[in-house]
Order: structure tokens, then sequence, then C-alpha cells
């Protein structure tokens, strides 16, 4: 089993940077894929981003290739998302996501999830 707590956001500016980080607690966290996940207000959660349990391999939405960069470190036992170029409609509460084997844009698939942060963007 392995417990989330996501972290970074807050308030910026369209065209802003922001970096969020989910640390993970548990053991073995190398054996779990990750994923980043995101709920606007009204709106279902969607997929943002995902990592291969090794970090080799890497998914994006299509909304958010060549912003947002998602990357591991399994000797700190985190992943990290770098987002760049930010839009007003990035405005959502992040969720990290971890599942055991390979990384995939499915939500259902995930199995362990954290509270989320907030990002807003502001026009």
């Amino acid at each position: 089993q392995v417990q989330l707590v996501e972290s970074g956001g807050g308030l910026v500016q369209a065209g802003d940077s922001l970096s969020l980080s989910c640390a993970a607690s548990g053991r073995a966290f190398s054996t779990y894929a990750m994923g980043w996940f995101r709920q606007a207000p009204g709106k279902e959660r969607e997929f943002v981003s995902a990592i291969s349990r090794r970090g080799g391999e890497t998914y994006s939405a299509d909304s958010v290739k060549g912003r947002f960069t998602i990357s591991r470190d399994n000797a700190k036992n985190t992943v990290s998302l770098q987002m760049d170029s930010l839009k007003p409609e990035d405005t959502a509460v992040y969720y990290c996501a971890a599942r055991k084997l390979s990384a995939t844009m499915s939500e259902a698939d995930y199995d362990y999830w954290g509270q989320g942060t907030q990002v807003t963007v502001s026009s």
C-alpha cells in the first residue's frame, strides 16, 4: 500500500510556471506507475500525465503536451509535475495517483490517490 501527499499548488497568472510534487510513503515506490489527474469545477476528473515505474516512459494529455513535464525520483519517493505556460483552463484540483505495473491514462486503473492540491491560473 502507498500513501500519497501532493504539494506545490497555488495561485498564478497565465503564462507562469508551477511545480507540483507528490510524496509517497510506504514500500516499494519503484513498483508503482504514477499519474497526475485534475478536476476542474463542474467537470469530471481527467488524465494529465503518467510515468512508468522506472521513469522511462511518459504519457501526457494533448491539452498539456509541450507545456507539462512529469518526472520521478525513486530514491526520494517523489513524482513531480512541472507546469509551464499555464492557462486559465488549467485551473483545477490536481491529484497524484499510483498503480502497480504499467502506467495508463485511465483513472479507473489507479488504486491509490492523494487528497489533491489546488491550482488556480488567473487571466
